[in-house]
C-alpha cells in the first residue's frame, strides 16, 4: 500500500487513481485513535451525489480495519481523488443509508459481497465522506 500511495501521490492520481478490474481508489487520510500517527490508506470508493462512500470491509476478517477506527475517533480528514485534495468528515452510514448504499458499492466491487458472506457476522460498515468546508 505504501508504493500505491507513494506513485498515487507524486503522479497527482494518474497512477493508481484506476485499478483495472477493480475500481477507482482515493487516498484517506487519518489519524491514529491511539497513537496519533498520521496514515494514508489507498480504498475503493463509490460516489452518492457530493459524497463518497467506502468500505470498511478488510478483506472480510471478522474485525474492522485499523483505518475505521481511527476515522471514528478522529472524523475530519482530508482525502486525495485523482488531483483533487478535499476536506470530509467521516461518519458511518446509519441503517436505512447502508440498505440503499450496499447495493451500490457491490456493483462498484463485487467482492464486497464475498467479503460480507465471510466475515463471520460481522456487518461491514460503509463510512460516508461528506464535504466540509476548511
Amino acid at each position: 500500500m505504501g508504493l500505491h500511495t507513494l506513485a498515487y501521490r507524486a503522479t497527482g492520481g494518474r497512477l493508481g487513481q484506476r485499478i483495472p478490474g477493480v475500481g477507482k481508489m482515493l487516498l484517506l487520510d487519518h489519524v491514529g485513535a491511539k497513537s496519533g500517527t498520521k496514515r494514508t490508506s489507498p480504498l475503493l470508493y463509490t460516489p452518492d451525489g457530493e459524497d463518497l462512500v467506502i468500505v470498511a470491509s478488510k478483506g472480510g476478517f471478522p474485525k474492522h480495519p485499523a483505518w475505521f477506527h481511527n476515522l471514528v475517533a478522529n472524523p475530519d480528514t482530508t482525502i486525495q481523488v485523482g488531483s483533487e485534495r478535499r476536506p470530509v468528515h467521516a461518519r458511518v452510514a446509519n441503517p436505512e443509508e447502508r440498505e440503499r448504499l450496499w447495493p451500490m458499492v457491490v456493483e462498484t466491487y463485487h467482492g464486497y459481497a464475498n467479503y460480507q458472506a465471510r466475515s463471520k457476522g460481522r456487518e461491514i460498515p460503509l463510512v460516508i465522506l461528506e464535504p466540509r468546508l476548511t
